[in-house]
């Protein structure tokens, strides 16, 4: 059996999709599945149970026997919360329990980190493990995140094989729950529909053009893509970056959407709101030499290719990966 934490997810759900295509039937999806605008995530995916994902550990106590793989994803992931006690018991002392259950049960496992360990970019965005315990996030999702990173490497018993992963601007089709935490695409997809223009925030920093923030934004199915190699790669545990490793502007970004909409740009924009403004990256751009020397051979979507197919295949038709 596979595991699946965050099951009912964005990632986690299309990852359950890519399963499903390369014949996984034997999937344990673990959520919490009482909220009721994911269920279109999992619906009509192949699966052998649904497990909460507080009675998870329990269950696993007794039935690791039967499981080959983990794919720990589930998380909190909004960056404008900043109750660190959210994250210390969601993404930190839950992915410890993960961990010590894979190691003690002799399981592999893949988890998900994030580029927002690199809080403001002054230490570049290189995945060598060595930079890990001196990089400074903005905020309270970003320290969870890096602070489980610096744990497990100081752990002297670990799984079989482990891969944590530098999710960047992750975007693309299962995302319809996420609300303000959702892609800038699908933002600006929706507000094109409902008003006929797109709104960006405003630079707050001189050596930026309004809307020429960059990112390095990343097509889902190239996420899971990377996660499926990984599992049967089975070797090089470690930390990795996983971004296309080519920053793109928002104007960029905008651009592409109307185009897959066949319109003409009409683009304003707006102060970035307070709560989040001194916590802004203005710049990420994942380092992909590492996955590149393990065998990673693949291209990664261009922006442009990963948005059409996201707002042709997907939001236009309200469709499900």
């Amino acid at each position: 059996m596979i595991i699946v934490t965050g099951a009912a997810g964005f990632i986690g759900s299309c990852l359950v999709s890519k399963l499903n295509n390369k014949g996984c039937k034997e999937i344990i999806l673990v959520d919490d599945f009482s909220k009721t605008q994911k269920i279109g995530n999992f619906e009509h995916k192949c699966y052998r149970d649904k497990i909460d994902r507080e009675l998870f550990i329990d269950w696993l106590k007794i039935n690791h026997k039967d499981v080959d793989f983990i794919f720990h994803l589930g998380a909190r992931t909004d960056t404008t919360e900043f109750d660190m006690s959210v994250f210390d018991k969601l993404n930190l002392s839950y992915s410890k329990s993960v961990w010590k259950a894979c190691t003690e049960y002799s399981i592999p496992l893949i988890y998900a980190s994030s580029a927002a360990t690199y809080g403001d970019g002054s230490l570049g965005y290189l995945d060598d493990i060595s930079l890990i315990p001196r990089l400074k996030p903005l905020n309270p999702y970003g320290i969870s995140k890096n602070e489980f990173d610096k744990w497990i490497l100081n752990q002297k018993d670990q799984p079989p094989a482990w891969f944590g992963l530098k999710f960047f601007n992750v975007f693309g089709p299962n995302e319809y729950h996420k609300g303000r935490m959702a892609s800038v695409i699908f933002h600006s997809f929706n507000q094109i529909q409902e008003k006929g223009f797109v709104r960006l925030f405003r630079s707050h920093k001189p050596e930026y053009k309004d809307g020429c923030q960059l990112r390095d934004f990343v097509y889902v199915k190239d996420v899971v893509d990377v996660i499926w190699f990984l599992m049967n790669h089975g070797k090089d545990s470690g930390i990795y970056n996983l971004g296309t490793g080519h920053a793109r502007t928002f104007l960029d970004l905008a651009n592409s959407v109307f185009s897959s909409l066949s319109l003409t740009p009409e683009i304003e924009f707006i102060d970035t709101p307070l709560d989040i403004r001194d916590k802004y990256q203005y710049f990420t751009e994942a380092r992909m030499d590492k996955l590149r020397s393990i065998g990673y051979s693949k291209p990664f979507y261009t922006l442009e290719q990963g948005i059409e197919e996201y707002v042709q295949g997907y939001l236009v038709h309200k469709a499900y990966f």
